[in-house]
């Protein structure tokens, strides 16, 4: 599966806390990330995760690839403020998450049903909905 990770400024310790938690799981998988969070979690795992830019150029690159339906689960841990208005890059990739049936999680929690859940084989759909994937490709070889 290819999965895309973004962490907001202030989760980025708990993202990467929750990376080396899972790493087992996560170290089976195609992994990218926006430029920071990604370095975190590399350094912190040694996972090996294909970064692109920093905040919301990095964000809108992974919306690019959602659009695309080149990825198949999004962790993106947001900031809780109630008083921060989201940005224009949040409220799409999210939007683009409903629109081609990405599974994501915005939280802690819903991030570990779906890892777990990945991990039982039970996000295996994603395959026959995104056959061309660069995951889908080397699993078949």
């Amino acid at each position: 599966m290819d999965i895309a990770i973004i962490a907001d400024d202030n989760k980025k310790e708990l993202m990467t806390q929750f990376c080396i938690a899972y790493c087992g799981i996560l170290s089976r998988h195609h992994i990218c990330a926006t430029h920071i969070t990604g370095t975190y979690i590399a350094d912190a795992t040694g996972l090996d995760i294909e970064t692109f830019l920093s905040g919301h150029s990095g964000t809108e690159q992974i919306a690019s690839l959602i659009s695309y339906n080149e990825i198949d689960l999004l962790l993106y841990f947001r900031n809780t403020d109630p008083a921060d208005v989201p940005s224009e890059a949040e409220i799409s990739i999210l939007r683009l998450c409903d629109t081609y049936n990405i599974p994501v999680a915005t939280n802690i929690a819903t991030a570990e049903a779906l890892v777990m859940a990945l991990d039982r084989g039970e996000l295996n759909w994603r395959e026959f909905v995104n056959p061309q994937s660069a995951y889908n490709k080397r699993k078949k070889q």
